[in-house]
């Protein structure tokens, strides 16, 4: 008489479909989660850099700003009004006017800039971290997945279901941010 082997119980099926769906999850908000904490450390370099850049433009419209001032000290401390002296002052001081107003206006497109990726970089960290619980939840799904198959404990796969129900919406919140 041959012994037949244990009959597998059909919600085990279920049970492995379920942990390969939530794997597959997880796989992606690993790989969604790297790709936006890239981004993020890519956006902050460009701000940094940006403000570094708006930093020499200061320092620049500084340099032109402080020139001006002697150049206006030195043409209201003139002995005699010669009208050719006064002539090259206004123009000097003319000309470091439209730079340091060049000036200005290239910081306030740096700042924009700047800013802009910080915006960015504070977006993709939201990404990455949403992505980052959602990986946790998965995680533990899978494992009570794991232990259910091994104990042959039905409720511990509904727990199962339920934690990757949570990562699953994370998963869906790292794309759409909607909480």
């Amino acid at each position: 008489m041959s012994t037949s082997p244990e009959k597998k119980e059909t919600w085990t099926n279920y049970l492995a479909i379920t942990t390969v769906l939530i794997a597959v999850c997880a796989t992606l908000s690993t790989f969604k989660g790297g790709g936006y904490s890239t981004r993020s450390l890519l956006n902050q370099t460009l701000a940094a850099n940006q403000w570094s850049y708006f930093q020499s433009k200061s320092i620049k419209s500084y340099l032109f700003e402080v020139e001006k001032n002697n150049l206006e000290f030195q043409k209201g401390i003139l002995q005699s009004p010669d009208p050719v002296v006064l002539e090259k002052y206004e123009k000097a001081i003319d000309k470091l006017e439209k730079n340091i107003a060049r000036y200005d206006t290239e910081k306030a497109e740096i700042k924009k800039t700047a800013e802009a990726h910080e915006l960015e970089r504070d977006n993709c960290k939201h990404h990455a971290s949403t992505f980052g619980i959602a990986v946790i939840f998965l995680q533990v799904s899978i494992l009570l997945s794991s232990i259910s198959a091994l104990t042959k404990r039905k409720y511990i796969w509904f727990i199962s279901i339920g934690v990757g129900a949570a990562g699953v919406f994370y998963f869906a919140n790292g794309f759409l941010l909607f909480f």
